[in-house]
Formats: C-alpha cells, structure tokens, sequence
C-alpha cells in the first residue's frame, strides 16, 4: 500500500473516532414522530383523511374508507373491468360475429361454403372486407368434427385458418406451405392427444398413408378463409376453382366424404360484426361457455370472470352490474375509435404528416412488443381487430412481389375527418409497385364496412376498372356525393350525411412501397 493511501486512511479513521457516538435515543428525538405514532413514518405510504380526485373526494378514517368511497371505487373498478373485457375480448366476439353471421346465411356445417362469387359488395356487413378477390369461407367446429381435413385447390391466394381468439393457426395457398400448388391440410383439435405435435403454422405429415400439412388449433371453433385472384377482372376463374376444387370434411369421413354445398353470399345484406352495447358481453360469455379454459391465457380468464363472465357459470349481472356495464361498453367502443381513427400509438403513420397508416403495427401476428419483451401491445391488437379480421404472419412479413400490402387513412391533408358531402382527390402516382393490382376501398366509419352507396362497389381497381390516366401515369381519385363532370371514370361515391375512410391494397407489393420511395397522395379538398 503507498503511503498517500496510508495517510488517507490514517485521517479518516481520526475524523471517525472523533465524532460523538449516537444513541437510539438521540436519533428518535432528533426526528420528530408522526402522531399517533412512536417514531416518524413516511408520508408516501400514509392516506390523506380526503383525496380529490376525477370520481370526486375520496374520504377515509384513518386509512379505512367511508362506505360511501367503498361503493364509489367499486362502481369504478367495475368499469375499469367492464372497458377492458371488451377492449381484450373483440377478438372472441368477433369470430363470434363470423359465425353468428355465416350460420344466418345457411353456413351451418364445415361442408358449406359461402362464396363471394360476385365478389363482395356493400350489402353484407363484413370488417374492410375486400372488393377485389374471391372470398371462399366456412367455420370449423372441431368438438363436433374432430380433427378436419381442408383439401385447396392449386392457384389459391392466400388463405388462413384462425381460431376462437382470432390466433393465427397455419397459413394456406400461396403464402401457406403448399405454396399455392394446393395440397391437404389437417386441422387439429385441442384436445387432441396424439403424436402429432405440430407447430404454429403447422408441419408435414404422414397419416393414414396421405401426406398432409397438420396443425393444431387452441379452439374449437374456428375460421377457414381462402382468397382468389381475379382473371381479366372477372371472379369467374377463382369461384369455378373453389367449387371444383375446395373440400372440407371431417377426417374421420375421409373414405366417403359430404358432399360440398357452396352458398353465395354477393348481393345479401348480413351482419358478421361482434356488438357495441350490452350484448357483446353476451357474445364473449357464448365463446368461453363453448371454448376449452387452455385456450386462454390466465389472466383473460380473470378478468372476464371479475365482470362475471366465467366458464360453466350463468352470466346474469344484477340490475346494478348491468347498468355498469352497460356504460363500460360504451367507454370501451370510444375507446376502440379513438384508437382507429385518432391513433396515438408509435408506429401506425408510414410517412411523416402523412394520414396514411398501418393497422398492422409492429409487424408482429401476436402484438408483441420486442418478441415478447416489451410485452403484448394491447392497442395495436385494438387497433386492428376493431376495423378488420384475418391474422397472419404474411400480413406483416416483407414478402417482394407477393402476399399483400395495407394502409388506411381517414382524414384529409389537413387532419379533418373525411366528409361525404364535400369533393376530395386523392393522386395515384405513376409505377405503383404493386406486381399483381392495386386498389382503393371506401368504408363506413360506423360499420367499418364497405360504405353503402349507389355504386355496387365502393372502389376502384386499376385491373377491373378503366380508369384515366394523367399524362404523367399517374391516377387521380375522385370521393364525393356526385361525379365531377368528366371525371365519372375515377369517381367513388359518398354519402352527404355520413363520414367515410379508406383502404389501400398493394397485391404483390414491390420494393419501393416497403422502402418508401413510392407513396400515395393525400386527400385534397376541392373547393
């Protein structure tokens, strides 16, 4: 040891044994004591007699709440609960809606298949659906079918299978692993205990002497639902594909399987929208009553059963709960729409000052922040099963030239909502990096549906319609009640007492859009 560090210690070992030992007795006096109390104890851990706060003046007796504050905070924790059971329980109810909606259209076994053979238009009630593809759709019941053969046709767009909680389960046609040249697929139930363990997004797999690609879901029910591309503009080509091709039946009927029943859903006004009042609550109770409690996560499960929702037990709210409830899920729907159409979450706009955003943020099929993590991003999941449906892997991976591609925007150039009654225009540039069509979608706000019009449908699709170029190649768009004279080519309607909001969809996305050096226009006003 030097002698500098010597001297050092040698000095502070004086200062130490100089100072005056202090009794426990002279450190109580020296803090003054708290009253009602033998010593000083900290005010961050005390509660004031009264606490003014949003609900009003919180009153205690000595840290124990008057009766009156015991109801008040009870009241609020219930809505507290209430809000967020319906914030985490849109993705139940809305497969709920699905099959709620698909069953009033006769889809009531895995054999029937509604399919938009017409495509999509306004009539029926579906979250952004598509104008531009062929949907082929049908509900698997696994408790009632057990494990489930899907039999895709080749050439398929992309399909998907989800379950009761809209959880990814396994892709299908060209982004599953068929790869579009169509194959066997064997949906699992959960209670299923074999061999077979598949993961998510399935495997190969040798059964019975058939190779299939298996996977297996965490949920009785749940959603097939399978795309095909339009040929010239026409649905014909998809829709004879679906119906020559597309078999759903139990894998237990293999050797003689149902007949397949495809019922068309184009032209029928439906609703497959989960509620926004009282009985969403209703709905979610259906899917836990029906759903195995593994597929749930712990803490869902407590939270929907501190509302009263709960697995083998009735769900019936006293007159004071209901009322609760019912304001709660009022809360939560303004919630939800704050969040679509005011977003403040990090990462939904896709350019600076832009109205143009993701409904996909994060880029991550299970809303994980960080893999995980950051934990779970709960507003993104809102964000997104609030205004849409379908979840996929592919819908957030950087697939050049194929899968597809999304934005929204529901305001103008200069923020404000966009109105039906005034004429807007929206430029198209030239070279969309789009390898298979592009297209612009108008929906209802309230609905988040395709908006009902005097137009069969609300869109334009650069390989449909004929639309007008400027010299330059790009499109201008036109959105107003009536068509600006001469621009009848480019016009979507709207309507003068309603808002409206839009999609666009990059099929086959190229790389300038996922660079950014391609970007849409914003929407102008015209005076």
């Amino acid at each position: 040891m030097n002698s500098r560090r010597m001297a050092i210690l040698a000095i502070g070992g004086l200062i130490a044994t100089s100072l005056p030992a202090q009794s426990p007795e002279s450190r109580s006096a020296a803090t003054k004591a708290t009253p009602g109390y033998n010593h000083s104890i900290p005010a961050k851990i005390m509660t004031p007699e009264t606490v003014e706060t949003r609900l009003g003046t919180l009153k205690f007796h000595d840290g124990r709440p008057t009766p009156e504050t015991v109801d008040l905070v009870y009241d609020n924790l219930d809505l507290l609960r209430g809000t967020e059971v319906f914030l985490n329980g849109i993705p139940a109810t809305s497969i709920e809606g699905l099959l709620l909606g698909v069953i009033e259209m006769g889809v009531d076994a895995s054999n029937k298949i509604i399919i938009f053979d017409e495509l999509l238009d306004s009539s029926p009630l579906f979250l952004t659906g598509n104008t531009d593809t062929v949907y082929a759709a049908t509900m698997l019941d696994l408790k009632r079918d057990g494990a489930t053969v899907v039999e895709v046709p080749p050439n398929c767009g992309p399909g998907t299978v989800d379950d009761a909680y809209f959880r990814f389960v396994i892709d299908m046609g060209a982004p599953g692993p068929d790869r579009g040249a169509g194959g066997k697929y064997l949906i699992l139930p959960p209670d299923y205990d074999g061999d077979l363990d598949p993961p998510v997004g399935g495997m190969e797999a040798e059964v019975g002497g058939e190779k299939y690609f298996v996977a297996k879901s965490a949920s009785y029910v749940n959603l097939l639902i399978l795309r095909g591309f339009l040929v010239d503009g026409k649905p014909d080509a998809a829709t004879a594909s679906f119906e020559n091709g597309l078999k759903v039946y139990p894998l237990a009927q293999a050797a003689s399987p149902p007949e397949m029943e495809f019922i068309s859903g184009s032209g029928h006004p439906f609703n497959t929208i989960h509620a926004n009042d009282f009985e969403f609550y209703e709905e979610l109770h259906t899917v836990i009553e029906r759903e195995p409690a593994s597929m749930w996560e712990p803490e869902l499960l407590g939270l929907f059963a501190s509302i009263g929702i709960e697995k083998g037990k009735p769900f019936a709210p006293d007159a004071r709960m209901k009322k609760i409830l019912t304001e709660a899920v009022a809360i939560g729907n303004a919630t939800a729409r704050a969040i679509v159409f005011r977003p403040r979450l990090d990462g939904v706009p896709y350019y600076p000052g832009s109205a143009w955003g993701t409904a996909f943020v994060g880029a991550d099929y299970r809303w994980l922040n960080n893999d995980g993590e950051g934990g779970r991003n709960l507003d993104a999941r809102t964000l997104f099963f609030y205004q849409a449906t379908v979840n996929t892997p592919a819908m957030a991976m950087k697939m050049v030239g194929k899968g597809s591609q999304y934005a929204y925007a529901a305001v103008d150039a200069s923020g404000e909502y966009l109105d039906g009654a005034k004429t807007y225009k929206l430029n198209i540039p030239a070279n969309v990096p789009a390898a298979d069509f592009w297209s612009v979608v108008a929906y209802d706000p309230q609905t988040r549906s395709e908006l009902q019009t005097g137009q069969k449908f609300p869109s334009k699709n650069n390989k449909r319609d004929d639309l007008v170029e400027n010299a330059d190649g790009s499109v201008d768009l036109y959105f107003a009640p009536s068509a600006p004279a001469g621009k009848e080519a480019n016009w979507i309607e709207t309507v003068p007492s309603k808002g409206w909001y839009v999609l666009l969809r990059l099929y086959g996305p190229l790389d300038p859009w996922f660079d950014k050096t391609w970007r849409p226009g914003e929407f102008e006003l015209v005076e």
